[in-house]
């Protein structure tokens, strides 16, 4: 199937570059970027790591940063630039 795409004039100068640094064309290079893109699952990636919590040693401030309803609580009852770090 013939078809056009639009990409950064940057990406396809390298993408250019590496085809013919490789002896082959644009074409095929496109090809292969794109079968392995769509051979790879969603499922098979690995799960990101879960963001860190920080607060203070005593645990006045310790939120879940991935709770932004606890993020926009906090910030919104209390002036953290006056707490005290011991």
């Amino acid at each position: 199937m013939r078809t056009t795409i639009n990409l950064p004039d940057a990406l396809a100068e390298q993408a250019k570059q590496r085809a013919a640094e490789e002896g082959r064309t644009f074409t095929s290079l496109v090809e292969e970027a794109l079968r392995t893109v769509l051979e790879t699952t969603v499922d098979a990636r690995e799960p990101l790591p879960p963001l860190p919590t920080y607060g203070t040693p005593g645990g006045k401030v310790l939120i879940d940063l991935n709770d932004n309803a606890a993020i926009w609580g906090l910030l919104d009852s209390e002036d953290l630039g006056s707490q005290d770090d011991g």
